[in-house]
Order: structure tokens, then sequence, then C-alpha cells
């Protein structure tokens, strides 16, 4: 037997009945998705320094499981001494266990180590996909805080298969994604 993320098991034994019922799709073929989750990590401090980017790669490869890229730049920019491809971030794109894996122990394990966690705000971006920012990578289990010399923030984006935004914010919500209470209008 193979294994299943719980998170996935989750998705197809509840949440996919839940939207059905939800939104009334005609097949459950119509229910939204989670394609992928994009960690992302802007490193403007690297064009001083080159081992912070190798640092930062490395951590961003111990959270995701998975060997994170380094981005460049793509053009000159004088005011910043910044040169086309000069290494300036880090990304990881999780898909299918992995990404399941991931926003699981998102969930339940590095959100609420956030200090003064209430939850997360639900501004989605109008195709029904959602962006995190996270002040500190320190909030990860897999980071070892003696060894951090420098705190990063970074953005999670979950790519959802949503057509709105109403769509995605429940399939999320469903997931198990801690949103702030919103009263909508």
């Amino acid at each position: 037997m193979a294994y299943t993320p719980t998170l996935k098991k989750k998705y197809s034994e509840e949440v996919v009945p839940a939207l059905v019922k939800e939104f009334g799709y005609k097949s459950v073929m119509q229910v939204p998705k989670l394609t992928k989750i994009v960690l992302n990590q802007g490193v403007g401090a690297a064009i001083a320094d080159k081992k912070i980017i190798e640092v930062a790669t490395e951590e961003m490869t111990m959270i995701a499981g998975q060997k994170a890229v380094q981005t460049k730049s793509k053009k000159d920019i004088s005011n910043f001494k910044l040169r086309k491809k000069m290494p300036i971030g880090v990304r990881v794109t999780l898909r299918k266990e992995r990404m399941f894996e991931f926003l699981d122990r998102l969930i339940n394990v590095s959100l609420p180590r956030t200090r003064d966690f209430k939850g997360i705000e639900s501004k989605m971006d109008g195709q029904g996909n959602y962006t995190l920012g996270i002040p500190e990578q320190i909030i990860f289990p897999e980071i070892n805080i003696d060894k951090v010399n420098r705190i990063n923030g970074m953005n999670i984006t979950f790519v959802t298969s949503a057509d709105t935004d109403e769509e995605g914010f429940a399939l999320l919500k469903s997931l198990g994604l801690p949103f702030k209470n919103v009263k909508k209008n």
C-alpha cells in the first residue's frame, strides 16, 4: 500500500464532498484543488555577501524537504549595485505529496510557533490564490535557532485551480489554514 499524506486523505474524504455541497458542483472534477505551493525568499543583502544566499538556499531546502533554486536578477540596477544574473533570492515549488506534507507541517507546527499568532489574513489575489507572508524563518522546526545569524522572511503562495476568491478561500479554509475570523459585508 502506498503512503498517502493525512491532509491529502482529508481533502478527498472531507473537503471535496463539503465543497460540492457548498457550491453545488455537478461533478467532483469541478471542485478546486491545491495545485502547488511556492516558497519564495528575496535576499537582497546577498549582493554584498555571497555567503548569505548559500545559507538561505540551505535553509529553504531544509524547510521544504526539496532542493531550493536560486533566483537571479533580470537586469542591471546601478543604484542597488545590482548586476544582471546575480543571485538575489531563493525559491522552491512543491507539488503532490510533498506539498501536502509541507502544508500539514505549516498548519500544525510552524504557524502556531509564530509570536502573538491570532490567525492569518484572508486577502486572496483575485484568481483564487493566496500568498502568506512569514516574517521569520525560525518558526519552522527544521531550522536550528542557534545556527541562524540572520532573520529572513519569506512568502508562501498557495496556487489553487479555483476560479474565484470565494472558492479558493473555502478550499484553503477547509484544508485547515487558520484564517482570522472575518465578517463579510
